[in-house]
């Protein structure tokens, strides 16, 4: 006889590994488990992202289509990257075209690197005749205000001697003259909402220059010279339009990025989790749903202030359904889980030293290496605590 199936199904929702699973092979090995150690059980996956890299890729598992696009990386050489499109909607992951992955043999380029590519995804959306972007903003390469990504939409940003800027953060310090054009043209009326989890501003100590270039390779001289690019840049695109956004929440985000989106491209910013929830359709998912499952490679306290975990759980909560997490490395003690509204958490580094799959103890590797193997028996554990008859 088949196995009897239980009442209510599993949504497993978790966000990327980084540096091991992708969310969609999380998602699929976490379920794996589930299924094996309850037989009947109906589990559903959906990915999920907070704005940042693996957006795309949650969009894609979620039913978007991939269309690709050819644009320029943040050194300005052609990278083969994508875009998702589902009727009127098409979501542009800026580390597609301007993350750090893209950087030509992983050489950091913290003053020449540039927003360029992320315009061009812009384009290419609009020309696909949707009616509304979401831009994932994370992992940028660059500090440039999204300087790059305005000219490629048609902004002007010329030199003293009326030359157009080169890439990167560090020509903003030569800048002079800003010619608006019409970038609302140049989107055609196609509503730009930003995907962010952060709220630093444009400028100062929590800014993009002080706060993310020592990530993308700037050191102390550097700092200085793209601050200083950063704040002509702010200060003349308050001369040319008359509203100064560098103090905005998630200006500073992407390098700027989300700067030059709020200033010159009048998007609207909301926090990266709750928007890409909304359009990957949890609440429909999760409806009627026994337990939902959520994970990341790391749960700390950054987890509690925006990332993909902390949004599942506060969803799920919301629906009435209990949240379980998965994690590579679990650093919150259990009081501080709980409380952030997880019933129960397992780390994949906790289980390195346990019987695989097949019984063995003499596997090597650590949770990193082996964090599929891994992540199907934690789907196990949880299913054996919280999906008992």
């Amino acid at each position: 006889m088949p196995p009897t199936p239980r009442q209510g199904h599993v949504v497993v929702a978790p966000d990327k590994f980084k540096g091991s699973l992708e969310g969609a092979e999380a998602a699929a090995r976490i379920a794996a488990g589930i299924r094996r150690a309850a037989p009947g059980t109906e589990v559903r996956e959906l990915p999920v992202a907070d704005g940042g890299e693996g957006t795309l890729a949650a969009a894609l598992a979620a039913g978007f289509s991939r269309v690709p696009v050819e644009v320029a990386g943040p050194t300005g050489l052609p990278v083969d990257a994508a875009l998702a499109v589902r009727d009127d909607t098409a979501v542009v992951e800026l580390a597609q075209a301007s993350g750090l992955a893209r950087l030509p043999g992983g050489r950091a380029a913290p003053l020449t690197a540039g927003s360029y590519g992320v315009g061009g995804l812009i384009a290419k959306a609009v020309s696909l005749g949707v009616k509304r972007i979401v831009l994932g903003l994370g992992g940028s390469a660059c500090t440039d205000g999204g300087a790059g990504m305005v000219q490629a939409l048609g902004v002007r940003l010329r030199d003293p001697d009326g030359v157009e800027l080169p890439p990167g953060g560090a020509a903003l310090g030569r800048l002079a003259e800003i010619d608006l054009g019409s970038p609302a043209q140049a989107l055609g009326g196609v509503e730009l909402v930003v995907a962010c989890d952060v709220d630093n501003p444009l400028l100062g100590p929590r800014g993009a220059a002080a706060v993310y270039g020592p990530q993308k390779g700037a050191d102390g001289g550097d700092l200085v010279v793209l601050e200083a690019g950063l704040t002509r840049f702010a200060d003349l695109v308050a001369e040319a339009t008359g509203r100064d956004v560098r103090e905005a929440p998630g200006a500073g985000a992407a390098g700027g990025v989300g700067f030059a989106a709020l200033a010159l491209l009048g998007a609207t910013m909301r926090p990266g989790i709750e928007l890409l929830l909304d359009l990957l359709g949890f609440d429909e998912a999760v409806r009627g749903a026994r337990l939902v499952v959520t994970g990341e490679g790391c749960l700390d306290a950054q987890t509690l202030h925006g990332k993909a975990p902390a949004g599942v759980a506060a969803a799920a909560a919301r629906a009435g359904v209990p949240v379980a997490v998965v994690a590579g490395r679990l650093e919150l003690s259990e009081p501080e889980w709980r409380a952030a509204g997880f019933a129960a958490a397992v780390a994949l580094a906790d289980l390195a030293g346990l019987p695989d799959l097949t019984g063995s103890t003499e596997q090597s590797g650590d949770s990193m290496t082996r964090a599929g193997e891994l992540a199907e028996l934690a789907g196990e554990r949880l299913a054996e605590r919280l999906l008992a008859p």
